[in-house]
């Protein structure tokens, strides 16, 4: 089965795997056209072949008032794994057709280790290019999975555009649908987990992976008829990096800023899907920015309820205490091992 993507921008059918519409140059989005099925991997009618590192439901915690995703316990300890089991699957699947040995990746930390382990595994060659200011214990995470690893100066597209001249595959988290389509699962998880869906999901937003993913899985239930109305999305940005809040609250923002924040995963200044995440947040949310001392307060809270999360996972905890919504769910997506203290 042809994997199902269409142009964001024009509505064209992508051909093949192409990374960019030839037609206007937006990026590709998969539209899920099959039924919703309880068999989560069967949402993915168009893989042959699923690399999987033995990925389980993560478990829900509910609190006084809110509940909390644990979606860093995940196999290499971030909701990124989500995405890198469908990418990876997808590319083992036209690896022989391709003549894919190589593939190369550009992150700040959790997807970068992402896909080096699931790549790693699925028998490629990876090499993750990552800012020379990256955090320690990610570098090291990456490397532990056999990725060769390439620190770039300059700005967070400077460290794109190596990886994608690299002459390896480029298994872009951002700009290949197929990472953004496998955030899908976290929304088939949720409709399984709770009784009655929540009203509100929080989520940190940088580069729009988890925010579009798992509109898209909230999408495909409503319109297999499992669910009858929609969560809103409650996006989370650092007050350092706001381009959607920005866009969607009508406020100032300057992508050649210099501000600098704990919260190191939510680096995208000018993320390319930066249109589709204001369609989609004005039309089903709202965006929320918390600053540094908002964040340290929230991580150290979570950290004595006994959820240990990074930085950029405690911005939704975050954003909660400041503008607390009935019946809320709060995604915490990667683990606060990754950071140093």
């Amino acid at each position: 089965m042809d994997v199902p993507a269409y142009c964001i921008g024009c509505g064209r059918k992508r051909k093949g795997d192409e990374l960019r519409c030839p037609a206007c140059g937006s990026l590709f989005e998969i539209r899920p056209e099959f039924r919703y099925h309880d068999k989560i991997e069967y949402n993915f009618p168009y893989l042959r072949n699923v690399i999987s590192l033995g990925e389980s439901e993560t478990p829900v915690f509910q609190a006084d008032g809110f509940s909390l995703k644990l979606d860093y316990m995940l196999p290499t300890f971030s909701y990124k794994d989500r995405g890198s089991k469908i990418l990876i699957s997808h590319i083992v699947d036209i690896r022989d057709s391709e003549n894919i040995s190589k593939i190369s990746e550009d992150s700040s930390g959790n997807a970068g280790a992402s896909i080096a382990a699931y790549g790693s595994a699925a028998g490629f060659s990876v090499e993750i290019y990552v800012p020379e200011t990256v955090a320690g214990k990610k570098f090291w995470q990456i490397q532990a999975y056999g990725a060769r690893v390439i620190k770039i100066a300059g700005s967070r597209e400077d460290v794109q555009a190596a990886a994608e001249r690299s002459g390896s595959f480029y298994a872009s988290h951002v700009l290949r649908p197929e990472f953004r389509d496998g955030i899908r699962t976290l929304a088939y998880e949720i409709y399984r987990q709770f009784d009655k869906m929540p009203e509100n999901i929080y989520v940190p937003v940088s580069a729009g992976t988890l925010l579009l993913g798992l509109f898209s899985g909230l999408n495909h239930l409503k319109e297999a008829g499992e669910i009858t109305s929609m969560p809103k999305i409650i996006a989370v940005q650092t007050e350092a990096v706001s381009p959607l809040c920005a866009r969607m609250n009508g406020t100032r923002y300057d992508p050649d800023n210099t501000l600098k924040s704990v919260a190191d995963a939510l680096v995208s200044k000018r993320p390319p899907l930066l249109e589709r995440m204001h369609s989609v947040v004005s039309e089903n949310g709202r965006c929320i920015t918390v600053n540094d001392g908002e964040i340290i307060d929230a991580r150290n809270d979570l950290a004595r309820k006994g959820f240990l999360v990074e930085y950029s996972s405690a911005t939704v905890f975050a954003a909660f205490k400041k503008k607390r919504l009935n019946n809320s769910l709060l995604i915490l997506t990667g683990s606060g091992l990754k950071n140093d203290f």
